[in-house]
């Protein structure tokens, strides 16, 4: 686990845009890595798999972006990146950690429900979809 430096963001972007329907931009990594929030990348040996961008303000967390590449699922990666998100908040100061994820996404959903997050709210309309929006269910996880 490292930080995540702009030479990892074309490595990051690629990751995202082979996982994710409506990935993030190169703009939206390097804001956050100007922004100073949390952003950790994943390797295995040279090759970087994963990544997460954590913001923590006050006594709250916030998983932003956590993703694998497609090649290195179900492997523990995730379990891995979301159990050092959990420390770094807690190490923070943060209370609580939440996260937002798509009901479609139910691996995310399956990881989330084994760390014990329990699901708070729902937010319509979140998520651009092909056939216009998808919901976003809201994830807690106490500190």
């Amino acid at each position: 686990m490292r930080n995540m430096t702009p030479a990892d963001v074309d490595a990051v972007l690629a990751i995202e845009q082979a996982v994710q329907g409506y990935p993030w931009t190169r703009g939206n990594f390097a804001d956050a890595l100007r922004a100073g929030y949390q952003c950790r990348t994943l390797r295995l040996g040279r090759e970087l798999i994963g990544y997460f961008v954590l913001r923590v303000v006050a006594d709250e967390a916030h998983l932003l972006n956590l993703s694998i590449s497609d090649v290195r699922q179900r492997r523990g990666h995730g379990s891995s990146l979301l159990g050092q998100a959990i420390s770094m908040a807690r190490e923070g100061g943060a209370a609580s950690l939440f996260l937002e994820v798509r009901p479609s996404n139910l691996a995310a959903i399956a990881l989330y429900a084994r760390f014990g997050f329990k699901r708070i709210a729902l937010r319509r309309g979140y998520y651009p979809a092909q056939s216009g929006r998808e919901d976003a269910l809201v994830y807690s996880l106490a500190l």
